[in-house]
């Protein structure tokens, strides 16, 4: 009953090609082998959708989540004072903030010193930052590991990353020492700046740079170690006599802090070139100079898209090789069965029904590999961090080290578009691949290939 169905010709993709397919991908006796090349073509496709899902996932948690931290602490812009000295912070900062599209701002004090605990020592950043402005950044006021931020305006403490903590030897309530070379002049010359602070505070913000280059102080007790304070009359006040009492000269005199820089936080931090011009047209600010996250970080973010677009490249060819074995497995399959293709010939079966035949079959392999490796790759993403710490434990080896990848963990971030760009990509190559060995069965002549049968 089949010969007269397959003469009056058959329907594409009809179930009578889906059968035939499906026989010649579950392997005989005799045809272990060549089944054994698909199956391991199977496993290259799979291998090559999950590395390429693992990695890109990898690559978008590690910018991200390097994005969350150095925006979590470092404004999208910062503001530098021009013309004058920055005496008017407060006033500035209250002015930006009623600006459209700006979050919120902060100012402080900034300065490089050596520090130096038990024993050990290393060069920090020093920050200035009073109770009300660490408090609008979430990120550092979370990230107390150790201690807090109560009273801190009048702690004269200092808070530091834990890895700094190690490195200098020091814990809470330690005394640690800073030193710039900026101190008194003498007829010597000038002479460092010594002076001691306990610590108060130990947080850990999971980023190696912050966590071992950074030491946040009190405003007012860094403004006076950088020398940031000037002493003037109080308006109206008549110049006192020089043999005044330090309680008249006290009494007289009122204390003007200044700041090194401002830092602006607006709502959509991609919007920076919108946001500038906002910044600078408003006529409640003072002169200001403005410098950009994307400007700070364009090398380095630059670095990362680059490397992304290089990795994807790279490990497309491990799908591109599983293709290529597409086709060899496909071509071993051909001739195999090149007496089955002259009966279904002589049968009624088209040219275009032979074809569709062998694309099916290689399509299969494509689609269940890709399948398989989408789901292995999800899983592996979404355990990225378990899976490196297991491996770093079991092999006693550092894998994702945070002194040179900066971060703490392995972040993972799958994104849907990318995966579907990768499924794609796999399916595409896979169908590609099935094209040449279908053309080739579909162009066997019935009689030559039962001449010898």
């Amino acid at each position: 009953m089949a010969t007269p169905a397959l003469n009056k010709g058959t329907r594409a993709f009809s179930r009578f090609e889906w059968i035939v397919a499906g026989r010649y991908l579950r392997a005989r006796r005799k045809e272990a082998f060549i089944s054994v090349i698909a199956s391991l073509t199977m496993v290259g496709v799979a291998i090559g959708v999950a590395t390429l899902i693992v990695v890109m996932s990898v690559m978008n948690g590690f910018r991200a989540e390097l994005l969350t931290k150095i925006l979590g602490l470092n404004g999208h812009f910062t503001a530098y004072p021009i013309e004058r000295e920055f005496t008017d912070y407060k006033e500035t900062v209250a002015s930006l903030q009623k600006i459209d599209g700006v979050d919120f701002a902060v100012y402080f004090v900034e300065g490089q010193v050596l520090a130096s605990g038990n024993g050990s020592s290393t060069g920090v950043t020093v920050r200035g930052m009073d109770e009300e402005n660490i408090a609008k950044l979430k990120l550092l006021h979370d990230a107390a590991k150790q201690g807090g931020w109560d009273n801190w305006d009048t702690s004269k403490g200092v808070a530091i990353g834990y890895r700094l903590a190690q490195t200098l030897g020091v814990s809470l309530g330690d005394q640690v020492t800073i030193i710039t070379p900026d101190g008194a002049m003498t007829p010597f010359g000038t002479t460092p700046q010594i002076k001691s602070y306990p610590v108060n505070v130990i947080f850990d913000l999971g980023m190696v740079e912050f966590d071992s280059f950074f030491m946040y102080m009190p405003l007012e007790p860094a403004q006076d170690y950088f020398k940031l304070v000037d002493e003037v009359l109080k308006p109206g006040q008549k110049p006192l006599d020089p043999l005044a009492s330090d309680a008249e000269i006290d009494a007289a005199y009122q204390r003007v802090g200044k700041a090194s820089a401002a830092e602006i936080f607006i709502k959509d931090p991609d919007d920076v070139a919108g946001m500038r011009v906002k910044l600078q047209a408003d006529p409640s600010t003072r002169p200001l100079v403005l410098t950009d996250w994307q400007q700070r970080n364009e090398t380095f973010f630059s670095a990362l898209q680059v490397e992304r677009v290089v990795m994807f490249t790279i490990l497309s060819m491990i799908i591109l090789v599983a293709a290529f074995n597409i086709i060899s497995s496909l071509i071993m399959l051909v001739k195999d069965k090149s007496s089955d293709i002259a009966v279904l010939r002589t049968m009624g079966a088209t040219r275009g029904a032979i074809m569709r035949i062998f694309s099916i079959t290689g399509t299969t392999i494509g689609v269940i590999g890709t399948m398989s490796g989408v789901v292995l790759g999800l899983i592996v993403a979404a355990n990225a961090e378990p899976l490196r710490a297991f491996l770093s434990n079991s092999l006693g080896v550092a894998i994702f080290p945070p002194e040179v990848f900066y971060l703490s963990s392995l972040p993972s971030k799958t994104d849907p578009v990318e995966v579907a760009v990768v499924i794609c990509l796999a399916l595409g190559l896979s169908f590609l691949a099935t094209l040449y060995p279908a053309w080739r069965a579909a162009q066997y002549d019935p009689v030559e290939a039962l001449r010898y049968e």
